[in-house]
């Protein structure tokens, strides 16, 4: 779920076990947030593609089920290369804007310029994880997923600290190590695709100019969202980046945790997409209504158990996953409780936000992210960290404040109802 993040937390853990490990982690930490800005709007093809094929499926339409994410690898194939050129080139221009920091820039602008080459694998990941989901078939990616991590954690192993006869390559080797397993994810899904999507129309034809609009259209709010997501982070990296160093590394140690522990509701949020859009397309509204909250019972409970050890042991929770430097953890315990706490609400918002994107309410709900974001979050963490003096504490308790209101807005909107009037 996620691989992404997982990939980042995998980088992220090794790196910190380098030797000036806080400008490390601050490089990679940022890098990688900027790359997730730059190709977001690809990333936006997966929800395209779940609810465009999970609603062909609740039709009965099983020889178009493929057709979306024809149409989906397809721009991703076209855009990628642009992208991978134009941030190769501003690679060594966006550091030295975003942390004044040397050794960040140092580290962290061959980081960025390799992993700029894994963009289309990343995209088409996505792309092809939307359609598993929408077809019943999470277990295809569930495998492939799990073998692409164990390959990166062994490349990473052979090439951050030279094992095997290898080159210590440090950060580079992390970097290296992460474009070489997804691509294997990516070479899995298409041998799956042939083995297991030909009947439902997968590779038989180019995209019609149509479908291929329609999925655009439908993609295009949730890419946005994501855009301004990222956008988000690598500006809250450079506001607690004025705080300092230590802070920028237990940032990126917070940021990369949080969206781990986030990760069983989002798989949950993912099946409940694909039950909405099913039943939505059968045209049931209270089945899909009650789909939702389903998950999100289950979701609760599960979430709640994560959330428990990181409120009541920290230290413990940090120390086993991350080699920090005293200063460094210092900083991170207080806020990994806030983060522990988060989750337990979390999951409701979580599962009913991608819920409404299984029905197809993308904008709304990137209107609702974006601009409780940009409004909301952003100054109000710039006044209580840097301006304030109030530290990395305050960011993330405004954060936990933050992810409360969004939850009740999103709970909102699904008691409406307004979702099942939507035509995709």
């Amino acid at each position: 779920m996620v691989s992404q993040n997982i990939l980042n937390l995998v980088d992220t853990a090794m790196v910190s076990r380098l030797s000036d490990s806080n400008a490390a982690l601050a490089a990679i930490g940022l890098g990688g947030f900027v790359l997730f800005f730059w190709q977001a709007l690809l990333l936006g093809f997966s929800t395209g593609v779940q609810a465009s094929a999970s609603r062909a499926k609740g039709h009965g339409s099983h020889g178009e089920l493929a057709s979306s994410l024809n149409a989906a690898l397809l721009v991703i194939f076209i855009a990628s290369p642009f992208l991978t050129l134009g941030l190769t080139y501003a690679a060594p221009y966006l550091f030295p804007i975003l942390n004044s920091d040397t050794k960040v820039a140092e580290l962290g602008t061959p980081y960025l310029q390799i992993r700029a080459a894994g963009i289309i694998f990343t995209a088409m990941n996505f792309a092809f994880r939307g359609y598993w989901n929408a077809v019943d078939m999470t277990w295809l990616y569930m495998k492939t997923i799990v073998s692409m991590h164990l390959l990166n954690i062994l490349l990473n192993y052979v090439l951050i600290f030279g094992n095997f006869g290898a080159p210590k390559l440090g950060v580079e080797g992390a970097a290296i190590a992460s474009v070489i397993a997804l691509s294997f994810g990516t070479l899995s899904y298409f041998i799956l695709g042939m083995r297991h999507a030909r009947r439902q129309g997968f590779l038989h034809a180019l995209p019609s100019f149509e479908s291929t609009r329609k999925l655009i259209r439908l993609s295009l709010p949730n890419g946005l969202q994501q855009l301004f997501f990222a956008a988000g982070f690598i500006v809250m990296f450079w506001i607690i980046g004025l705080i300092g160093v230590p802070e920028v590394a237990a940032g990126n140690i917070l940021i990369n945790l949080w969206l781990i522990v986030l990760l069983p509701g989002m798989g949950m949020g993912l099946a409940a997409a694909t039950l909405v859009g099913q039943a939505l397309g059968a045209k049931d509204v209270d089945d899909a209504s009650e789909w939702a909250w389903d998950v999100v019972k289950l979701a609760f409970i599960t979430m709640t158990l994560i959330g428990i050890p990181m409120v009541i042991v920290p230290e413990i929770v940090l120390s086993t996953i991350f080699s920090l430097e005293p200063e460094t953890l210092g900083l991170a315990i207080w806020p990994v409780r806030l983060i522990g706490l988060c989750t337990i609400y979390e999951a409701v918002g979580v599962v009913l936000q991608a819920a409404l994107l299984g029905a197809g309410d993308t904008r709304r709900v990137m209107r609702v992210v974006v601009l409780g974001q940009w409004l909301i979050l952003l100054p109000a963490a710039y006044l209580a960290g840097p301006i304030s003096g109030y530290g990395l504490t305050s960011i993330w308790l405004l954060q936990f404040v933050y992810r409360i209101l969004q939850t009740g807005i999103f709970v909102s909107y699904w008691n409406r109802r307004k979702w099942a009037k939507i035509i995709i």
